[in-house]
C-alpha cells in the first residue's frame, strides 16, 4: 500500500496565520504528547499526522503532495523523510491525486494492483484511527469495490462534514465501540453520498447509520489510472506535469467519489476531528485559552488568543471569541462567525511572514507601491548548520547586518566567517550564500528597481557545500 498526504488549501480558513504558503497544516500550535507550554513542546498538523504514521508504522509508505512553492516549509517541518510531489499549479483534488499516482507509478515503481491511500495532512486523530488504513487492500479485494473510504461514527448531527449512507443489508454486525482496529470484515457497502446536507437532513442521515466522511479514500493504481485515460489525461508522470498548467480545477469527490460504480466504507468509532477553522482549532491547543503575549479574563469564557506578534493582547469581558494574530494581520471575531473570513480578499498583500528549509524570515518593512526604487526589510533566522542556495539577484542590491550567532559567507566564491555586528553588502548580480554554524540572526534589506521573487538565479558551487560541509572549517 501507498499512502499519500494531501497538502492543499489556499490558507484562508486560518487567517492571519495561514497564508497561500504557510496553509494551517504548517502552524505549530498542536501540543506534542506529555508536553508542557513551551514553543518546542509544540507541533504543526503534519508534522503531528507524520509522527503518528511513524508510530502505526506506515510513514515509510507514504508520499506528501502539494504545490512547488510548499516545498520548503514541507521540508522545513518534515525535513526529508518522505518524497515530494510538486504540483507547479493548484488544479484541485483529482489533479493533484493523478498527479501522484503518476509519480508513484512513474518514480516508485508501484505496481498496478497496488492499493493507494489518501489521506488530508490536516486531520485530527489518535494512532488507531491511522492504523485502520492497513484494512484497505482487504476491504478493496474482499468487497470487490473499486473505492473503499474510511467513515467516522457521528457524535452529533453536523453541516460541516458530508455523510455516508451505507447500504442497509451489507453492515457488518462487528463493528466496536472501543476505537480499536476494525477486523478486515468490518465495512459496508455504500448507498450514497450527501454532501454537508441541513440539520434536519443530518439527523435523518444519522438515523439510517450514516457515517462522516473524513476525505479518506483508497482505491488500485490501475483504477486511477484508467480513469485518467478516460478524462483524456497522460498517464505518464513528465507529461502529466508538462500540461498541468492548461487543466481545469476537478474534485475528486466529484469527479470519482460521488461518480463511483461501487464503494465500501470501513466505520470507525473513535477520534477524529477536522481542524479547519477558528471555531474546532482553539479546543485542541493543549487547554490554555493563550499561545503568544497576552491574557483573557476570567469573564471571557470561551474566548481564546494566539498571538504570534511581541506585543501582547488582553481581552476583558468579551466571551466566546477568537482573537489571531501574525505579520500579516489581526482577526477579531465570534467564533461561528470567524469562517467568514474566507470571503475577505487577500491577493496581492505581501506575505509577512514565510519559513524555508533553511530557517525562516519576517518582512519589517515595504516600500509603497510605485515608490523608485523598492525597498523591502527583512529578519532572517537560519538554524544551525542550515544554509542558503548559492545564487543571485539581478534586479536587486542587498545589505546584510549580521545580529547575532556566528557563520560562513560566500561572495562570488570568495569565503569568510561572520558574527555580530558585521555587515555585507551584495551588488546586483554577484553570486552569494550564507550557512549558518550556530543559530543565526540578521537584518536583511533590498534594493532594486523591482523587487520580483522570481528574481532568483540559482548557481552550483561545490559537492561539499551542497551536502551541508561548507567552504571553511566550523569554528
Amino acid at each position: 500500500m501507498r499512502i499519500v498526504l494531501l497538502c492543499g488549501g489556499s490558507g484562508k480558513r486560518l487567517w492571519p496565520l495561514s497564508n497561500e504558503l504557510r496553509s494551517k497544516i504548517f502552524l505549530k500550535l498542536l501540543p506534542t504528547p506529555n508536553a508542557g507550554s513551551a514553543e518546542s513542546a509544540k507541533e504543526s498538523m503534519i508534522q503531528r499526522v507524520c509522527r503518528q504514521l511513524e508510530e502505526a508504522g506506515l510513514l515509510a509508505f507514504a508520499s506528501v503532495v502539494a504545490h512547488q512553492r510548499q516545498e520548503e516549509i514541507t521540508q522545513h517541518h518534515i525535513g526529508n523523510r518522505i518524497p515530494f510531489i510538486a504540483e507547479p499549479h493548484r488544479r484541485g483534488t483529482f489533479n493533484a491525486i493523478a498527479l501522484a499516482a503518476a509519480y508513484l507509478h512513474a518514480k516508485q515503481l508501484a505496481e498496478l494492483e497496488e492499493t493507494i491511500c489518501v489521506i488530508p495532512a490536516d486531520l485530527h486523530a489518535d494512532v488507531d484511527f491511522l492504523s485502520m488504513l492497513c484494512q484497505f487492500p482487504s476491504v478493496l479485494a474482499a468487497s470487490g469495490a473499486e473505492l473503499a473510504l474510511l467513515g467516522v461514527a457521528p457524535g452529533h448531527s453536523s453541516t460541516q462534514f458530508g455523510y455516508i449512507v451505507p447500504a442497509s443489508d451489507s453492515c457488518s454486525e462487528s463493528e466496536s465501540d472501543s476505537g480499536s482496529p476494525a477486523s478486515p470484515a468490518d465495512y459496508a457497502m455504500v448507498e450514497q453520498f450527501t454532501e454537508k446536507p441541513d440539520e434536519r437532513t443530518a439527523e435523518q442521515l444519522i438515523n439510517r447509520g450514516a457515517m462522516w466522511n473524513c476525505g479518506i479514500f483508497a482505491f488500485s493504481l490501475k483504477f486511477i489510472l484508467e480513469m485518467m485515460v478516460r478524462k483524456g489525461l497522460p498517464t505518464d508522470y513528465d507529461e502529466l506535469l508538462a500540461c498541468y498548467e492548461q487543466l481545469h480545477e476537478q474534485s475528486f469527490d466529484v469527479e470519482v467519489v460521488e461518480k463511483a460504480v461501487s464503494a465500501a466504507v470501513i466505520p470507525y468509532h473513535g477520534e477524529w476531528r477536522d481542524l479547519g477553522d477558528w471555531n474546532v482549532l482553539p479546543h485542541y491547543l493543549g487547554g490554555s485559552n493563550t499561545i503568544g503575549a497576552g491574557t483573557v479574563s476570567d469573564d471571557s469564557a470561551g474566548t481564546h488568543i494566539v498571538n504570534e506578534l511581541q506585543q501582547p493582547i488582553h481581552v476583558i469581558g468579551v466571551p466566546n471569541i477568537i482573537v489571531a494574530a501574525s505579520a500579516d494581520g489581526i482577526l477579531v471575531a465570534r467564533k461561528e462567525a470567524a469562517n467568514r473570513i474566507k470571503s475577505l480578499r487577500h491577493e496581492g498583500q505581501q506575505l509577512m511572514y514565510g519559513e524555508e528549509s533553511w530557517g525562516s524570515y519576517r518582512v519589517l518593512n515595504y516600500s509603497p507601491q510605485g515608490q523608485k526604487p523598492q525597498t523591502l526589510t527583512r529578519l532572517i533566522e537560519l538554524l544551525p548548520l542550515k544554509a542558503t542556495s548559492y545564487h543571485a539577484h539581478m534586479l536587486r542590491e542587498e545589505c546584510w547586518t549580521i545580529l547575532s550567532g556566528t557563520g560562513e559567507f560566500i561572495l562570488e566564491a570568495i569565503s569568510r566567517q561572520v558574527q555580530a555586528g558585521d555587515m555585507l553588502r551584495i551588488p546586483a548580480g554577484a553570486k552569494h550564500a550564507i550557512r549558518a554554524w550556530s543559530a543565526l540572526k540578521y537584518m536583511e534589506v533590498q534594493i532594486g528597481r523591482e523587487l520580483d521573487e522570481g528574481d532568483v538565479f540559482q548557481s552550483p558551487l561545490d559537492a561539499e557545500w551542497d551536502n551541508g560541509q561548507g567552504g571553511l572549517a566550523q569554528p
